[in-house]
Parts: structure tokens; sequence; C-alpha cells
């Protein structure tokens, strides 16, 4: 980590629970025996291998470094006592049917909770099996916890008792990039390219959306869809940017297409911006080196210089867990959803799925007592609301750039902060409880 912590940072991190690192030597294997009791299993079903299985790696780290830090901390109370938590990765190869398959072996295995997020696709079938099963077998229920899984349809027309969504929605995160659009003048005209799925089609049809409220002036010059996961050169679709004369291009693309996008961009030196759901994430930023600086966007709940001491501390306690430059890939709200979990199960006495499911809904969590990103799970439609950010890429160093991403040497600013309140979306969630 080449940024430096501030001496409160680095005494909150030693003093705080919320803060407390993690010694690369023993205490995350020490914090297995605080708890006695049998564990509660997590299941995460997500791509371990395939095309995105980089994204399923870091995805596993993020939450395991969420299960450690419960567990340091003793687990979760229940009526016997206190159980530590336990994730169990089941590789879903990043299709729908081996997920599907692995569903079916968490509830052989009587896991309760169901954690995914790296496909819309997946996780509407996801959440279908589970209505189903829960429907079928009563004793044998599962609550799906969704942590990036964006598609706007899983909290609105579609929502369901058993699914919780720490994300926020591809509709939240698009009216927070047209705020920054809308004031950026330069631009006249816009690409957009997307996966062909859901979530990609979604981020279409709301940036369509958006463009037409805040900027009508702006130009649709292209509106196009790619196989997900399947392009290996995006050669052809920089070509038909430039020759489109776009001055920006908006996309909801994630893992290796959007590092294949950023890419293929640098290196036939496209100079347009790029507004991102995604441009901070794995690879990305070293993709684009020099040729992102102030041209790449991107859109999150949190980044490493969102600057506050708790917020350094939490940083420095992941990076004490995972010291490698190429893990240096945090995402808050996995952590966030494994801390709000543990806190419902110990509020419900119970890890029975329907009582913890109970105790989620309406739940706030803060971090610590800074008030450090605050967050709370929406009754109505299981939304998380959080606040967001949008950061602009540049060189460490630069004002508002402390901390890199995964010792690229680039990290990002923040150009606009929202507080929880202003990301609330409007839902249509008609929610049928058990």
């Amino acid at each position: 980590m080449k940024g430096r912590l501030t001496r409160a940072a680095m005494i909150l991190l030693a003093a705080t629970g919320f803060g407390a690192a993690l010694t690369a030597g023993g205490a995350h294997a020490a914090s297995t025996q605080a708890s006695a009791g049998k564990p509660i299993q997590l299941a995460l079903i997500e791509g371990m291998s395939g095309p995105f299985a980089d994204a399923g790696a870091a995805v596993e780290r993020n939450l395991r470094f969420g299960v450690e830090r419960v567990n340091a901390r003793g687990g979760v109370t229940l009526a016997d006592g206190r159980h530590p938590l336990e994730l169990v990765v089941l590789d879903s190869k990043g299709s729908t049917e081996a997920a599907l398959m692995q569903l079916r072996a968490a509830a052989d295995r009587h896991i309760g909770f169901i954690l995914q997020g790296n496909s819309s696709a997946v996780a509407a079938a996801l959440v279908a099996a589970i209505d189903r099963q829960n429907a079928r077998e009563p004793e044998n229920r599962e609550v799906f916890l969704n942590y990036s899984a964006d598609d706007p349809a899983l909290t609105n027309a579609n929502c369901s008792f058993w699914h919780f969504r720490f994300d926020a929605h591809a509709g939240m995160r698009m009216d927070a990039l047209a705020d920054v659009i809308a004031a950026d003048q330069s631009i006249k005209k816009v690409y957009l390219l997307n996966q062909d799925y859901s979530f990609g089609h979604d981020v279409s049809t709301l940036a369509r959306a958006a463009l037409a409220k805040d900027r009508p002036d702006i130009a649709v010059v292209g509106d196009e869809f790619h196989p997900i996961g399947r392009v290996k050169d995006f050669a052809p679709y920089i070509a038909k940017i430039r020759a489109a004369g776009a001055d920006a291009v908006i996309t909801g693309n994630w893992g290796n297409d959007l590092t294949l996008l950023v890419k293929a961009a640098r290196e036939q030196g496209l100079d347009t911006k790029f507004y991102t759901f995604y441009g901070n994430s794995l690879g990305a930023p070293a993709a684009l080196g020099e040729a992102g600086v102030k041209r790449v966007i991107a859109v999150a709940d949190w980044h490493p210089n969102v600057g506050g001491a708790a917020s350094d501390a939490w940083y420095a306690a992941f990076r004490a867990r995972y010291p490698a430059a190429q893990d240096d890939y945090p995402v808050l709200r996995m952590e966030m959803l494994v801390e709000m979990l543990a806190q419902a199960i110990t509020k419900a006495g119970s890890a029975q799925p329907e009582a913890v499911a109970r105790a989620l809904e309406g739940m706030h969590f803060k971090g610590d007592e800074s008030d450090f990103h605050p967050m709370w799970m929406r009754a109505d439609d299981h939304q998380v609301i959080q606040p967001l950010y949008v950061m602009q890429m540049d060189k460490q160093g630069t004002s508002g750039v402390r901390y890199d991403n995964e010792g690229s040497g680039y990290g990002f600013r923040t150009v606009l902060a929202l507080p929880a309140q202003r990301t609330a979306p409007a839902t249509v969630c008609k929610m049928k409880r058990p």
C-alpha cells in the first residue's frame, strides 16, 4: 500500500473492533477458535473458474475478510451461545445452470444463506428457485444475499421476501453518473456499449432515460451489445466509437469485458471519456494507464480515497489481510453484508432463515461511532440504501488521490459524494411475506 495512514487512523485501527486489522500471522486463524459452537455456513455461489474467475476470487477475498472479522469478535450469538460463521465456496463457472445445481447442493447441505452477485441473470434464476424451494420445503428455507447483481427488477417488479440486495442497483448508479454527465458541457455525443444480457440492457435503457431527462441535447450515436465473456478483441468496437465521433462512452461492463475494452481503447489511442459502473474494478486502472487519467469516471459505494480516519483504518485492515498488490480490490459493501447478516442473526437469536430475514428488514447499520458508511436495508423492497461516490481516475499523489489501485500508480478522486438519503430510489415492489 503506497499511501500513508494518518496517526488517527492507526490509533483507530488498533483500538476499535470495527477497524481492527487482522495480523498476517495468526489472528484470522485464531478467530475461528473464539467461537465454540457449530459454524453457521454461508454458501458463496460464484464463477470461480471460467472467464470471470478473477472477479470470483475477489468476491471470495472480500467476503472471507468479513467472516474473519466477525469471528475475531466471537462470531454470532444464538440461544445456545456463540457460533462462528463459515464461508463455503461453490463454483458456478459463471453459468446459470451450474449456479442452480450448486443451489441444490447448498439446500441438500441445509445451508440457509446463499451469497451471489456477479450476474443479474444468475441472480434472477436463483431468486425464482429459492422462492420455489422455500414454498416446497418450509423446513429447509434459504435467504439470498446479493452483493452485486444490479438489475433494478430484483427489488422492483420481481422483488422477493427472500432476496436482499446490498449494492446500489443500476438505476441508482446511473442517476449518480447522470448528475456528473449533465454538468459536463463538452459532451455532445455518447456511445452506449454494454454486455448482451439483462444488466447490460438495463444500463442502455437507463442511460437513454437519464440523458433525455438531464441532457436532451446529447446525441446517442451508438447503442450496441456484445456477447458477455466471449469477446477477446474489442478493437472493432473502439473503431466504431471513433467513427461515430463520440465524446463519451457509457458502459456497465465488468470483469474481463471491461478490462479488455479499456485495454483496446488505450492501444487504439481513443481520446474520449468513459463513464463506467466499474471503471475502478479489477485490472481496469492498470489497463488504461495514462490514457485513463481524467477520462475514466466510475461510480461506487466506497473507494479508498473517500477519506477520514475510519475509512483509512478499514482500508488498512483489508491491506494487512491481503498485502499483495493484485489483491488490492476491497469492496466495502461485501464486508458490510457479512456484518449486517451477523447483526441480524444475533438480533434474531436464531440462524433460521425466516427469522433472520425479518431481522434484516429495516435494519440500520453503522460501521462505528464515527458514522462511517451509514446504511440501511429498506423493508419495502429489500434494497440497501447507502452513500454513493462518483470518481475520476488520476495519478496517485495528485490532489485527492492518496491511494492507487492494485499497485498501478493510478487511483480515483471523488468528484461527487451523495449521502445515503440522496440515493434512495422509488420502488414498485409489492412484497409478499410468508
